[in-house]
């Protein structure tokens, strides 16, 4: 299976700057090197390239990781037997990955096409396992559903201690003040991902679980509500690169390059949905596959 996933789909049971010296105002930056100039998507490569939307050497994000990968593994969220036997079977862990899982002092996190998969299945985790009020309250638990159980995004998760329900909400991680809960919800609510229908404020699957756990960390650690947006863009770049280079051509196509497109207004429903995607790829393209975007461990 691939890196990039673990499950995706909405019930288990029943169914995106040029790369050098680019700073945002999070500390949102791209890693240099000139081997990052050589990457051109297929798409119309006299209007853009592939680099614009998805970095080849990865971008440094404004949340520090810290000791988090320590924590999900002593809570049991992430058994790390199960999860280095999964790693073993593409090569291992490199030295950077098993630093992120049992380090203390680590750093931001740096997403790469590369790394994408393993930075999602942390923060799948992460999300999963850390006590939030949005779990608890809002649509995962609604009865109509059955029960949190249900959903990919637990029922997927098969590298935890025991049943993923055990470490559902369970783990105080992190703080948020009611002020940060706010914009955890309101930012969610807004953030769609091209795999399922449902906002981040439904996580029902791996990529959504783990974009609230993203969330969660960018708001403890005070980055601001429109470099959020910004943020979780960058990284849904990386986890779904097909649909975002197709949604750049979008763009250009009406003469908006991607530095200057709204993080906000891309990542709502009507573009980074499914069902909005669908609707783009009326009009657009895809290009050639660079890989991305499946959901399973």
């Amino acid at each position: 299976m691939n890196q990039n996933n673990l499950l995706s789909a909405s019930l288990i049971f029943s169914s995106v700057l040029i790369a050098g010296a680019l700073i945002y105002s999070a500390g949102l930056k791209t890693i240099n090197s000139p081997e990052s100039q050589s990457i051109n998507a297929s798409v119309s490569q006299s209007i853009f390239s592939a680099e614009e939307v998805i970095p080849a050497n990865g971008v440094e994000l404004p949340v520090k990781w810290k000791n988090l990968g320590k924590q999900l593994v002593e809570s049991g969220a992430i058994d790390a037997n199960k999860f280095e036997m999964l790693y073993e079977s593409r090569g291992g862990l490199s030295n950077e990955e098993k630093n992120l899982l049992y380090g203390e002092n680590n750093g931001n996190l740096t997403i790469n096409s590369k790394n994408a998969g393993y930075i999602l299945n942390l923060l799948w985790a992460f999300g999963l396992a850390n006590k939030n009020e949005i779990l608890e309250n809002g649509p995962m638990n609604d009865s109509q559903y059955g029960g949190a159980q249900n959903f990919a995004s637990t029922g997927g998760w098969t590298m935890s201690d025991g049943d993923a329900m055990n470490h559902y909400s369970k783990h105080q991680f992190i703080d948020l003040t009611s002020e940060q809960q706010d914009l955890v919800a309101r930012v969610s609510k807004n953030i769609y991902r091209p795999c399922c229908g449902n906002s981040t404020y439904f996580p029902d699957c791996n990529h959504g679980m783990a974009m609230l756990g993203l969330l969660e960390l960018m708001a403890s650690q005070g980055v601001s509500e429109n470099d959020m947006y910004r943020v979780a863009l960058i990284v849904n770049s990386y986890w779904f690169e097909d649909t975002y280079l197709t949604i750049a051509k979008y763009f250009q196509n009406r003469g908006i390059s991607w530095k200057d497109v709204d993080a906000k207004e891309v990542l709502n429903s009507a573009y980074s949905s499914a069902s909005g995607y669908q609707k783009i790829l009326e009009e657009v393209e895809p290009p050639k596959s660079q890989g991305g975007g499946g959901c399973g461990v």
